[in-house]
């Protein structure tokens, strides 16, 4: 299910969920909607999918630069 994904994205980056559904979905209510019950259609999922391993990555790579020895 997408929500478990996305509650633990944003336990894992301490996330607040409108600012997730802004930047993922264009959607300040897309977590709540989602907690309330709402499934997306499959493109949207795939879509937010998509973005929060592109977040993560981006994450990924700025603690890598953070930690590489200048």
């Amino acid at each position: 299910m997408l929500i478990r994904k996305v509650e633990k994205f944003l336990r894992t980056h301490d996330m607040p969920a409108t600012k997730f559904g802004r930047l993922a979905a264009h959607d300040p209510r897309f977590v709540l909607d989602l907690r309330m019950g709402r499934i997306p259609r499959p493109a949207t999922e795939a879509r937010t999918l998509r973005w929060m391993e592109n977040y993560e990555a981006a994450a990924r790579a700025t603690e890598t630069k953070e930690l590489a020895p200048c």
